[in-house]
C-alpha cells in the first residue's frame, strides 16, 4: 500500500528563484518554477532540443512491470560507440530497481509505491554525448526525485561524470561560485552550506546533474536535500558562459561548444551503426471486416516502438494481413518515428501510452494532460494523424485521468502477462488457449519472446477463422 505521495511526477521539478553575484562580480543565476517540466528551462536560456531520431543506431532500452502494486518503468538510451556510457546507466538503473523491488516484495515501510526512470538527451553532436536520467519514487532514503547526467567523450573513448566538465585545477573557484549562488536561498542556511561544501568527497557525490544552456552557461542542479531543506525541492545555479568557460576542462569546453553550436552529426567512433529494418508494407485500403459476421480479435502491443523488435512484428502481421493497435510511449516515438509511420502505413492503429509510463492516477490533471498531449503530438508528427485512443500505464485510470484528456481509454480482456514469462511458446498458448471472439489482447513489442510468439498466434487463430482488427474497428463493428 502506498505510504506517501511521490514528488509531483516527471513534470513538476520544484526549484527556487533568485539572482545573486559571486565574488568576481559576474552574475550567478539560480532560477526556476514549480511548474517546470522535465527538460524545460529553469533559466531564461534553455538547453537546445536534441532530435533523437537523428542518432544513427539508437536503441532505447525500456522495461516495466504491469502491476499497480509494484509499479516500475525504466528507460535509457544505448548509442553506438558509447557502450561505456550505456553500461554506466544500466548499472545505476539496475541497482535502483533491485532496491525498489526488494522493498516492494518485502512490504518495507519506506516503500514508495512506484519507480519511474526516464531519459532526456542533453547534447548529441560531434564527439560529445550527454544524457540525463530522471528518477522518481523508489524506496529508502534515496526515494523521491533524483537526476543524474551522464557524459561520453568520443575523442577519448571514455564515459565521464558531470564533474569532469570542470578542470580539476579550477574546482575551488567553481565551488565557491556555486556556494555564493546558494547563499541566502530559502531553505538554506550558512551552517548547512558550510557543511555541504567543506566535505569535498561528499559534495562530489551531489554534483551529478550539470548541463549547458543554449548560450553556453552551465546549469548545476542539486537534488532535493543535497544542500538545503528537502521540502524546498531542487536548487539550481546557472553560471554564465563568461564566468564558467575559464574553469572548464578540455572535454567541458567541447561539450559547451557542441551544446551551443551543434555540428549536426554525432561521431563517437562506432565501427557500425545498425539501423532498424523498417517494413514497407502498405495496407490496401480501409478494413472492411464485419465483426458482426466473422470472429474478430484485436491484438494490442504496448511500450514500443522498439528498434530491435517492432519491425519484425510488423513483418509477421503483414504476412497474415493482420492489423493491430500499438500503444506507444512518447520517448520511444520521438526516437523511432519511422517505425511509428510504418505501423500506420500498414493499416494498424497507433495509440497513446503516455510519455514515460507513469501511473497516471498518481498525477495531477495537469500532469496527466502533459504526459498524454506530448505523446499525441509526437505521434501526429510521425504519422500526420493524432491518436484517438490511449491505454493508461498499468491499466490505472480514474475520473481525474478521464477528465484530463479527450482520448478514449482502452484496457483489455485477455492479458498474456508476457512481461512476466519470457517464453514465446507460453505466450502464444496464453492467447490460443483462452481467446474468445472480440477479445482485446494485451502484449508488448519490447520483449523478443512476445514478438516471437506472434507467428504461432496468427497461424493458429487464422486457421480457426479469426480476423485481426484494430481496437477502433472492433468497437465500430461490434
Amino acid at each position: 500500500m502506498r505510504t506517501h505521495r511521490l514528488l509531483p511526477s516527471l513534470l513538476l521539478l520544484g526549484s527556487l528563484a533568485m539572482t545573486t553575484a559571486c565574488s568576481s562580480g559576474s552574475s550567478v543565476t539560480a532560477s526556476g518554477t514549480a511548474a517546470a517540466r522535465p527538460g524545460a528551462s529553469t533559466t531564461a536560456s534553455p538547453a537546445r532540443t536534441v532530435d533523437p531520431a537523428k542518432i544513427k543506431g539508437l536503441q532505447i532500452v525500456s522495461d516495466n512491470s504491469e502491476s499497480t502494486s509494484c509499479a516500475w518503468a525504466t528507460s535509457y538510451p544505448d548509442v553506438p560507440g558509447a557502450t561505456a556510457m550505456a553500461d554506466a546507466m544500466k548499472k545505476d538503473v539496475q541497482e535502483r530497481l533491485a532496491i525498489f523491488r526488494e522493498s516492494c516484495d518485502n512490504g518495507s515501510a519506506d516503500f514508495g509505491g512506484e519507480l519511474n526512470i526516464s531519459h532526456q538527451f542533453l547534447v548529441a553532436s560531434g564527439d560529445v554525448l550527454g544524457v540525463r536520467l530522471t528518477t522518481l519514487g523508489g524506496a529508502g532514503a534515496g526515494s523521491g526525485l533524483g537526476r543524474r547526467t551522464y557524459w561520453y567523450d568520443g575523442r577519448a573513448g571514455v564515459s565521464r561524470t558531470a564533474l569532469d566538465l570542470v578542470d580539476s585545477g579550477s574546482q575551488d573557484a567553481f565551488l565557491a561560485a556555486l556556494k555564493s549562488g546558494l547563499e541566502g536561498r530559502e531553505g538554506t542556511d550558512p551552517d548547512t552550506l558550510a557543511q555541504a561544501f567543506d566535505d569535498r568527497s561528499a559534495l562530489a557525490g551531489e554534483l551529478v546533474d550539470m548541463a549547458f544552456t543554449a548560450d553556453g552557461g552551465l546549469r548545476v542542479t542539486f537534488n532535493p536535500g543535497a544542500v538545503g531543506a528537502g521540502a524546498a525541492g531542487s536548487y539550481v545555479v546557472t553560471l554564465p558562459r563568461a564566468t564558467v568557460t575559464p574553469w572548464l576542462s578540455a572535454f567541458g569546453k567541447r561539450a559547451q561548444e557542441q551544446s551551443v553550436s551543434p555540428s549536426g552529426s554525432l561521431d563517437l567512433g562506432a565501427t557500425a551503426t545498425p539501423t532498424p529494418a523498417v517494413p514497407t508494407h502498405t495496407a490496401s485500403g480501409d478494413d472492411d471486416t464485419d465483426c458482426e459476421q466473422v470472429k474478430c480479435v484485436a491484438l494490442t502491443f504496448d511500450d514500443g516502438p522498439s528498434a530491435a523488435y517492432t519491425g519484425t512484428l510488423l513483418t509477421y502481421l503483414a504476412q497474415y494481413d493482420a492489423r493491430a493497435t500499438f500503444f506507444t510511449v512518447g520517448q520511444n516515438v520521438v526516437a523511432h518515428p519511422e517505425l511509428v509511420r510504418a505501423e500506420a502505413r500498414a493499416g494498424s492503429e497507433v495509440g497513446n501510452h503516455s510519455w514515460s509510463h507513469p501511473d497516471l492516477t498518481k498525477l495531477t490533471a495537469e500532469e496527466v494532460a502533459y504526459q498524454l498531449n506530448r505523446t499525441s503530438a509526437a505521434i501526429k508528427a510521425a504519422t500526420g494523424q493524432a491518436p484517438t485512443l490511449f491505454r493508461p500505464p498499468y491499466g490505472a485510470v480514474d475520473s481525474t485521468v478521464r477528465h484530463a484528456t479527450r482520448l478514449s481509454p482502452v484496457l483489455w480482456t485477455l492479458d498474456t502477462e508476457d512481461w512476466k514469462y519470457p517464453d514465446a511458446s507460453k505466450v502464444a498458448q496464453s492467447v490460443i488457449s483462452k481467446v474468445k471472439r472480440n477479445d482485446v489482447v494485451l502484449m508488448h513489442d519490447i520483449h523478443p519472446t512476445s514478438v516471437a510468439a506472434v507467428p504461432q498466434i496468427l497461424r493458429t487463430l487464422s486457421a480457426q477463422g479469426y480476423h485481426f482488427v484494430t481496437v477502433s474497428h472492433l468497437r465500430a463493428t461490434m
